[in-house]
């Protein structure tokens, strides 16, 4: 594996760790927006998109399957979103937040998507302690389609 970078160190690498892949590596955000809220971060040494390696770009697209699957069979999103902002973390990366229409559960705790069906808002969260985010990692774990 690369170096560890700023921002998956950011998100709590290797301790948020979901999956682990050549190029790319999935970790819990730590700041549940929606329920199973996900960091999507290239290993790679690269600040812009049009920089990944041919290699990185086309594992994305087996990384976004496992993704989606995975969130599907934990909790049963509506939609997804794939927002790559890179204004503080320079690095390359995607914040998924799975959306939702109603309320969903997980760990004994309510989880609510505040500004469904609008734009997501990542300064609105669900506030979890180590527990929930633990429990909320290994759901989406225990339903990861590649070892």
């Amino acid at each position: 594996m690369s170096a560890v970078n700023a921002t998956m160190s950011k998100f709590g690498y290797p301790a948020s760790l979901v999956a682990d892949y050549a190029h790319w590596v999935v970790l819990l955000r730590p700041q549940q927006v929606t329920l199973g809220a996900l960091v999507l971060v290239c290993k790679e040494a690269v600040t812009s998109f049009g920089a990944l390696s041919p290699a990185a770009g086309a594992e994305l697209v087996a990384v976004g399957k496992d993704i989606e699957q995975a969130l599907r069979a934990a909790f049963n999103h509506d939609k997804i979103n794939y927002l790559m902002l890179m204004m503080v973390d320079p690095d390359v990366h995607f914040h998924v937040l799975p959306r939702y229409a109603d309320t969903r559960t997980c760990a004994g705790q309510a989880f609510t998507d505040v500004a469904w069906p609008g734009p997501p808002r990542l300064n609105e969260f669900n506030a979890t302690d180590a527990a929930a985010n633990d429990a909320i990692r290994a759901a989406v774990r225990a339903h990861w389609p590649t070892p």
